[in-house]
C-alpha cells in the first residue's frame, strides 16, 4: 500500500511539474529566404528543368569517351564510395535511436568461493536475470529517430551532391586535357612557323638588310615558344593525374589518348528552370533544409528530456550452496520508479544549445540558397559571355583565313615575302589558339550550369516528407 502511495504521490508531482515545463515546439516550416522568380537571362523562353535536364545529362555532349569515364568514375572514385558509406551509418544510426525506447535484458551467473581461518571451505553459486525498460511516454526517443531519420535524407543528399561534383569535375578536366592536346598541335605548328621566320631573318641579316637584334629577339621569340610548349605539356600530365585519381585509379597508371577537342565534344543546349525548382532539386539545398528539420526535432528531444521518466524494473534470481541445487528455488520481483528532474541544469542548457543550434542551422540553409542563386546567375553570365565571344573569334578565324588565302596566293605572283606569308600565319594559328580556348571554357561552363541547376536530380519536398510523420 506504501508504494502505491509513494508512485501516486510522485505522479501527482509529476503532473505539476510537466504543468510548468514548457515542452512547446512550433510547426516546421522552411527558412524564409529574398525570394525569386526568374533568372536575368532572357535569351529563351523559362520552361521546367525536368524538360531541359536529364538525368545522364553528359550524354548531351555527344562523346562516348566522356560517358565511358564518367561510368568508370561513378563504380570507381573514392570520395563517392566514402559518401556512400556515410549513408549506410546514418541509416544505422536511426536503428540505434530507435532501440533507446526498447526493453533491455541481462542475465548473468557466478559463484562465490571462500575460505574462513577456522571454518570449513564455502561455495555458493548463483544465477539472475534483469529486465529494464524506461517507457517513452512522451516521445522523446521518436524525437530523436525522427531527427536521426532527417539526418540520413541529409547524408543521401550530401551523396546526390558529391556525386553531381564528381562528374562536373570529371567532365571538365577531360575537355582540359583535349585543349592541352591541341594547344600543344597549335605551339608546335607557331614554333615551326617561328623558326621558318628566325631563318629569314638570318639570311636577311647575313645580307646586310635587317640588324642582328631582329635576328635575337626572333630567337628570343622561340626560346619563350619552346617554354610554353613544355608548360602545356606539364599541365596536360597534372590534369592526366587528375584525372586518374577522378576515376579511381591511380595517378601514372591510366593516360588519355591524345584527342581533339573541337572535333570530339559537341556544345549542348543551355538548359534553364526556374529559381523556385532550383531549391528542390540541388542536392546541397535540399540537405541544408534535411539539417534544418533534424535541428527543430533535436529541440523537441532535448525539451522533452525535461520530464519526469518511467521505468519498469523486473529482475530474478537464483543462489544455492550446491550448484545441483541451484535451480530448485528461484527469487523474483518488479520495481517501477518515476525519475523527476528537479534540478538539472545540464539539460535547461541543452535546450538553449539545441535552440542556438537551430538559428545556425537556418542560416546555413540560407546561405547556401544564396550561394545557389549566385551560382546559377554566373553560370549563365559565363555560357552567355562564350557564345557571343565564339561568334567574334569564329568570325576572326574567318576573316584571317581569307587573308591568309590572299596572301598565299600574292606569294605565287611574287608580290608578296615568304616572311609575310609567316606572320599572317602566325596571327592565324593564334587566333584559332583563342577560338580552341573559348570552345573549352564554354564546354566547362555549360557543365557548371548543369550543375547549378541541380544537374537532373528530381525535386524533393521536405515539406511533405514532415507531414508524413
Amino acid at each position: 500500500m506504501n508504494s502505491l502511495l509513494s508512485i501516486g504521490a510522485a505522479a501527482v508531482c509529476a503532473a505539476m511539474l510537466c504543468a510548468c515545463v514548457d515542452v512547446s515546439m512550433p510547426a516546421y516550416k522552411r527558412p524564409d529566404t529574398p525570394e525569386k522568380t526568374a533568372w536575368t537571362d532572357n535569351s529563351g523562353k523559362i520552361v521546367s528543368a525536368a524538360e531541359t535536364i536529364e538525368p545522364d545529362w553528359w550524354t548531351a555532349f555527344q562523346d562516348p569517351e566522356l560517358n565511358r569515364l564518367i561510368a568508370q568514375a561513378i563504380s570507381g572514385n573514392f570520395d563517392i564510395k566514402s559518401l556512400a558509406a556515410r549513408i549506410q551509418v546514418a541509416g544505422a544510426q536511426i536503428a540505434e535511436a530507435h532501440a533507446g525506447a526498447l526493453p533491455t535484458a541481462d542475465l548473468g551467473a557466478g559463484a562465490n568461493f571462500q575460505k574462513t581461518t577456522g571454518q570449513a571451505f564455502s561455495k555458493q553459486y548463483n544465477l539472475g536475470g534483469q529486465v529494464n525498460w524506461d517507457i517513452d511516454i512522451w516521445g522523446k526517443v521518436e524525437k530523436g529517430v525522427q531527427a536521426q531519420k532527417a539526418e540520413f535524407h541529409a547524408t543521401e543528399a550530401d551523396w546526390r551532391a558529391g556525386y553531381l561534383e564528381l562528374v562536373s569535375n570529371v567532365s571538365t578536366t577531360y575537355f582540359q586535357i583535349l585543349q592541352f592536346d591541341d594547344q600543344i598541335d597549335q605551339q608546335q605548328q607557331t614554333l615551326e612557323t617561328n623558326r621558318k621566320i628566325l631563318a629569314i631573318f638570318d639570311g636577311m641579316n647575313r645580307n646586310g638588310l635587317v640588324p642582328k637584334t631582329q635576328v635575337l629577339r626572333q630567337q628570343a621569340e622561340i626560346n619563350r615558344l619552346t617554354t610554353d610548349l613544355l608548360e602545356l605539356r606539364r599541365s596536360r600530365d597534372l590534369a592526366n593525374n587528375a584525372l586518374s585519381t577522378l576515376i579511381g585509379t591511380p595517378a601514372g597508371e591510366f593516360r588519355l589518348a591524345t584527342g581533339h577537342l573541337q572535333q570530339r565534344v559537341q556544345l549542348p543546349p543551355v538548359p534553364a528552370g526556374l529559381p523556385a525548382q532550383l531549391l528542390s532539386r540541388r542536392p546541397d539545398v535540399v540537405a541544408s533544409e534535411f539539417r534544418v528539420l533534424e535541428a527543430y526535432d533535436l529541440v523537441g528531444q532535448a525539451k522533452l528530456a525535461q520530464l519526469p521518466t518511467i521505468s519498469l524494473t523486473g529482475h530474478g534470481g537464483t543462489a544455492s550452496f550446491a550448484l545441483t541445487d541451484l535451480l530448485k528455488s528461484f527469487t523474483y520481483g518488479f520495481m517501477p520508479s518515476i525519475n523527476i528532474p528537479l534540478l538539472d541544469p545540464g539539460v535547461r542548457a541543452h535546450v538553449k544549445t539545441t535552440q542556438a543550434q537551430t538559428t545556425v542551422a537556418e542560416q546555413d540553409y540560407r546561405r547556401t540558397v544564396m550561394g545557389a542563386f549566385e551560382e546559377v546567375e554566373n553560370a549563365l553570365v559565363n555560357v552567355n559571355a562564350d557564345r557571343q565571344q565564339r561568334t567574334e573569334l569564329q568570325q576572326e578565324v574567318s576573316r584571317l583565313q581569307v587573308v591568309a588565302d590572299q596572301i598565299e596566293a600574292q606569294l605565287k605572283e611574287g608580290v608578296v615575302s615568304q616572311l609575310e606569308v609567316f606572320e599572317t600565319e602566325r596571327t592565324l594559328l593564334q587566333a584559332q589558339q583563342a577560338l580552341l580556348a573559348n570552345h573549352q571554357q564554354n564546354l566547362s561552363d555549360t557543365v557548371l550550369l548543369y550543375k547549378a541547376l541541380g544537374g537532373g536530380w528530381p525535386a524533393v519536398d521536405v515539406q511533405a516528407q514532415v507531414s508524413e510523420k
